[in-house]
């Protein structure tokens, strides 16, 4: 039976990430190939909390190159330091947008996105790639979201890149 990501009742922020979770490491238990896994990724955080986009760009030498993603039409690529998706690469840290507008060099890949958190996803430490999702709301995201997100990722890492054999 295939996990349910839709939440049928009103709960907290980190209840509703807590139950993504049990569900998510099912779904991805076991599973090696990168995009796959990612676009199912994508599929479950787009259905749980109806974001307006989610993403993943992934490294290719100096680039980060549009991967597995749920929303409208998004940028092909992305060089290191520039936009959100870029400096969260260089600086190897999560970062949070709570207005695109205010961030320097944002790069907008759709006018009606309004704030965005970026994850990067690092394996033996160097960044492969970065998780990107984005709200049509302002101040959409908080350290609740980089919390369970960070932790989605890590899932992800642990899955894909510890279990290869």
């Amino acid at each position: 039976m295939e996990p349910d990501f839709k939440q049928k009742s009103i709960i907290d922020k980190a209840e509703s990430y807590k139950i993504f979770l049990q569900q998510f490491t099912s779904l991805i238990e076991g599973e090696t190939h990168e995009i796959s896994v990612f676009a199912n990724t994508c599929a479950a955080l787009k259905e749980a909390f109806d974001f307006f986009w989610v993403g993943f760009y992934l490294v290719d030498n100096d680039t980060l190159i549009l991967g597995p993603f749920q929303g409208s039409v998004a940028c092909f690529s992305i060089r290191k330091g520039s936009g959100v998706c870029g400096t969260a690469w260089a600086e190897e840290h999560t970062i949070i947008v709570p207005d695109v507008d205010l961030f320097p060099g944002h790069i907008a890949c759709s006018s009606l996105s309004r704030s965005e958190i970026v994850v990067p996803l690092i394996i033996n430490g160097e960044v492969k790639g970065v998780l990107d999702i984005d709200s049509d709301r302002l101040n959409a995201f908080d350290e609740i979201d980089q919390k369970y997100l960070e932790e989605t990722v890590r899932l992800l890492a642990e899955t894909l890149y510890n279990n290869k054999k």
